[in-house]
């Protein structure tokens, strides 16, 4: 009798969780609601390709195609942010009492103009005074240049002696070290200090920098 009261009380208990369960799902799915219309411009009602939507608080969003459109899933309450580069920001707030999931929306964004400071160019007062200007004015490296610079020897020394190794480096060094350790086990390993081949090694890793501390 006590396992048969037992057995209804966990069915009840399984079946009230079930309820609750499909309960929240209904209304999660009904709070979800699909947001989707167009960006136009204010003045000429032309679309605005590559627009921001994006749910304020939440790290999502979308951008429009290049007929301005877009489509976006939102839950009710929501804040919508609608930018583009050269308009002013647009929120819009999805409505509590929405009926249905669905909400189309047709959004004008007005241009933003930005005014800069005057900018007043004078002369050289004399020739002279120019020349002497514009002989000792630093102009900057063409991209030839920068690329040749950044491509030295010296540069790449600074570089290798600042960066840690990576993780091949790490592995080719420490599969070489197991494979001279396994060569010569058993055996005394043999000494490199006449080897040129060793020589030439060491003297190339000491100009590289290898034996620099990295810090």
């Amino acid at each position: 009798m006590r396992k048969t009261i037992l057995i209804i009380m966990i069915a009840l208990i399984c079946l009230k969780k079930q309820a609750a369960m499909a309960q929240e799902v209904d209304i999660y799915r009904d709070s979800v609601v699909q947001l989707y219309g167009v960006i136009m411009t204010a003045d000429s009602l032309k679309a605005v390709p590559f627009a921001s939507v994006v749910v304020e608080k939440k790290g999502r969003g979308t951008i429009t195609n290049n007929d301005g459109v877009f489509s976006i899933a939102v839950n009710k309450g929501e804040k919508i942010t609608f930018s583009c580069v050269g308009f002013k920001e647009r929120t819009i707030l999805i409505p509590l009492n929405l009926e249905g999931n669905q909400y189309s929306v047709i959004q004008l964004l007005v241009n933003d103009t930005n005014f800069l400071p005057a900018t007043i160019l004078k002369p050289r007062p004399t020739r002279s005074q120019f020349e002497r200007d514009f002989v000792n004015s630093k102009i900057d490296d063409d991209l030839y240049e920068t690329a040749r610079k950044n491509t030295s020897m010296s540069q790449k020394s600074v570089i290798l002696s600042s960066l840690p190794y990576d993780g091949r480096e790490a592995v080719g060094a420490s599969l070489t070290q197991q494979a001279a350790r396994y060569y010569y086990a058993g055996q005394l390993a043999p000494m490199n200090i006449l080897n040129p081949s060793a020589w030439r090694t060491f003297i190339n890793s000491w100009k590289r920098g290898d034996y620099k501390s990295k810090k």
